[in-house]
């Protein structure tokens, strides 16, 4: 397509990574089972060298199908280059390990996905990297926290488990000044609803394995990045060997087709049901930045164009019993990890493990949003909120 940036989002979705240059006729690009590419000549094979991560050297740069997917994310995010990984925690360290080196320091959100605390204390600390923890709230404040060898201020939007936002082009500003690189965990609002690379961030992260496939049956990540971290990212990724599989990637690109359609079903049901939760006697508060009213609103009214169906309920002080009973008693909520499929899921949240931003409410539980009628996910609460009462 081309001067696609004329077009709508919607337009773009629907024609990002397709055409002709993937070859053959076919509506989507074909699915590249290949390890081994071979060459004709010692002149191919150089010329081949010459655009390593273009899909067509070995399977572990990455295959035509992968090309198309990343093509896609570059035109989505507004990016210079985008590098699918296996997961998105292979995504999130892959930025890490691209733009940090023994001896460099690193911030990290408080309010962070659990999993990249514990990479933190198993990798970066073998790595001799520093890494440390600060309020997600502190904004422009974050100033005091840097050293001379921070290197790197990482954030997420919001948090994990308590959704805190972060006021993004106020670190940005701080980073910038000092010439330290940015990255973010943009899974929550997609490139749809954010786009960070627009506020001055140099590397966005998104776990595809959510909204960006959909059906909950792919591990996905891909990281879309400015001119000046594409490569120490890329080659990162290329050395832990953290490439997508062709098949995962293929999801990726049909989820891309409906991402704008499900989005925005999400938004709205879980807009619903969060309203629907406040009203509730044993609901302390609800945790989820675009509902009027809820901690961090402001900041996402301002940058941000909509949201998804996750967010967390802060519950009024019970035993730990009444909160497992609960959630046992759900039938359309299913326990377990992940979010962003059609599906709609539960899981405890654990704020308690924050070391700075300390948590000090109630038992706060996470609430995946999908595709079922509201009126029905309402009635499975409210017959499961009465084990609290």
């Amino acid at each position: 397509m081309t001067d696609a940036s004329k077009f709508d989002t919607k337009t773009r979705l629907v024609h990002a990574g397709r055409g002709s240059s993937y070859v053959g006729n076919s509506v989507n690009p074909p699915v590249y089972r290949a390890s081994t590419f071979v060459f004709g000549s010692m002149a191919e094979l150089e010329a081949a060298l010459q655009k390593p991560f273009r899909g067509n050297l070995y399977g572990r740069n990455g295959t035509p199908t992968t090309v198309a997917f990343e093509d896609a994310i570059v035109e989505l995010e507004g990016a210079y280059g985008a590098i699918a990984c296996s997961s998105g925690v292979a995504a999130i360290m892959g930025v890490f390990f691209g733009l940090l080196k023994s001896g460099d320091h690193v911030l990290i959100p408080d309010s962070v996905y659990d999993i990249v605390r514990r990479c933190s204390d198993r990798l970066l600390k073998k790595m001799n990297i520093e890494y440390e923890y600060y309020d997600p709230a502190c904004g422009a404040s974050i100033e005091k926290l840097i050293k001379a060898n921070t290197r790197l201020i990482y954030m997420e939007a919001p948090g994990s488990g308590t959704f805190d936002m972060q006021d993004i082009p106020a670190i940005v500003a701080v980073a910038k000044a000092r010439g330290i690189h940015t990255a973010i965990d943009n899974t929550w609002a997609t490139p749809l609803y954010l786009k960070p690379l627009d506020l001055g961030v140099d590397a966005v992260i998104e776990a595809g394995t959510k909204y960006i496939v959909g059906h909950s049956d792919a591990m996905l990540g891909v990281i879309a990045t400015n001119e000046a971290c594409f490569l120490p990212i890329r080659q990162a990724v290329q050395d832990m060997g953290a490439c997508a599989g062709t098949e995962e990637v293929n999801l990726g690109l049909r989820g891309l087709r409906t991402i704008e359609v499900r989005l925005a079903r999400h938004y709205e049901s879980g807009l619903k049901v969060a309203e629907w939760f406040r009203a509730q006697p044993s609901v302390k508060q609800v945790l989820h930045p675009a509902l009027r009213g809820a901690p961090g609103h402001d900041i996402w009214k301002r940058d941000f164009k909509g949201a998804c169906g996750l967010f967390s309920v802060e519950f009024k002080p019970v035993p730990a019993a009444k909160i497992n009973a609960m959630i046992d008693s759900l039938t359309l909520f299913k326990l377990g990890y992940s979010w962003g499929g059609f599906e709609s899921l539960v899981l405890p949240a654990h704020p308690e493990k924050r070391q700075v931003a300390i948590w000090k409410g109630g038992p706060v539980v996470r609430f995946h949003i999908g595709l079922e009628a509201t009126d029905d996910l309402i009635s499975d609460l409210s017959q499961a909120l009465k084990r609290l009462t």
